[in-house]
């Protein structure tokens, strides 16, 4: 007899058959009455997880580092003290100059004195072209008073007067219309102008 003869023989197999039975039946037998549903129930239910943190030793006492040696300080310094030694003062022989004399600076030279303004000619009672009498103020009238005025008269060498001043006055109270009368006179044009002298006389006719 063969090995595969001998392997195919019922009586070898019977235990592993009736194993597989009896799991079967065993099987059936929890689904019917509910096991399997019961088994489903407590796999649904929640499950807890608890996150567990590992516990971390405490590091080892590590010693502290030694301090720092710190360098001595350097002694203070303390200058050397100063010792001031005066010479011996010579004195030096005074000499004794004579100043030399300056001579005087020599007196610039004047300058020139300005030549004197040339005086024109004074011409009394010089006939003028035009004339204006004076009037007789009416405040010497009502006062009753006469008088006399000398007056100069400058003239230009067009003829026209430039200006006209008083001399000499007996009474203020004319001077006025002296000037104003002989401000306006005219004389025939010449080369070189010219002070004409005049003398008015105020008086009261009866």
């Amino acid at each position: 007899m063969d090995y595969a003869e001998s392997q195919r023989s019922w009586g070898k197999h019977a235990p592993s058959i009736l194993m597989v039975a009896a799991l079967h039946l065993a099987l059936g037998y929890a689904l019917v009455n509910g096991l399997g549903r019961k088994v489903i129930e407590i796999v649904k239910a929640p499950l807890e997880t608890k996150i567990i943190e590992e516990i971390k030793k405490p590091p080892p006492d590590v010693p502290p580092p030694p301090p720092p040696k710190l360098a001595p300080p350097p002694p203070p310094f303390i200058p050397a003290p100063e010792i001031n030694i005066q010479a011996p003062v010579q004195m030096a022989p005074t000499i004794t100059a004579a100043p030399a004399v300056t001579p005087p600076p020599a007196a610039a030279p004047a300058p020139p004195a300005p030549p004197a303004p040339v005086q024109p000619a004074i011409r009394k009672e010089y006939k003028a072209s035009f004339r204006v009498e004076p009037t007789y103020p009416r405040q010497a009238i009502s006062a009753g008073v006469t008088g006399k005025v000398i007056a100069w008269v400058r003239v230009a060498p067009n003829g026209s007067v430039l200006d006209v001043q008083i001399r000499e006055s007996t009474n203020r109270i004319f001077d006025r219309e002296v000037i104003r009368a002989l401000s306006q006179w005219k004389f025939n044009p010449e080369p070189v102008g010219f002070i004409g002298e005049y003398e008015i006389v105020f008086n009261l006719k009866d």
